[in-house]
């Protein structure tokens, strides 16, 4: 058995490339998914690529939605379902 280090280098590019790759980004659409549906009816998930890496959101898409939020704090009490 050799004994010897092993030396990993990390590429930034690299590293960029898997934070802006389809999983990475299904699996930030499918957290979004999740909150928005613990949420209540009027909030919209979305999912985008940055500049450097890709980002889902959840938005209070109606009215309703919104006063949901400002009232009961729906959209902020959801966060939990996307962990996990």
């Amino acid at each position: 058995m050799a004994s010897g280090k092993i030396r990993i280098e990390i590429s930034d590019s690299g590293i960029q490339d898997i934070l802006r790759s389809s999983p990475v980004q299904s699996f930030l659409k499918a957290k979004a998914d999740r909150i928005a549906a613990a949420a209540g009816k009027g909030m919209r998930a979305s999912s985008y690529v940055g500049r450097t890496r890709a980002r889902a959101s959840v938005i209070t898409a109606t009215g309703g939605a919104r006063r949901a939020e400002a009232t009961d704090r729906s959209l902020t009490k959801a966060i939990d379902a996307g962990r996990g």
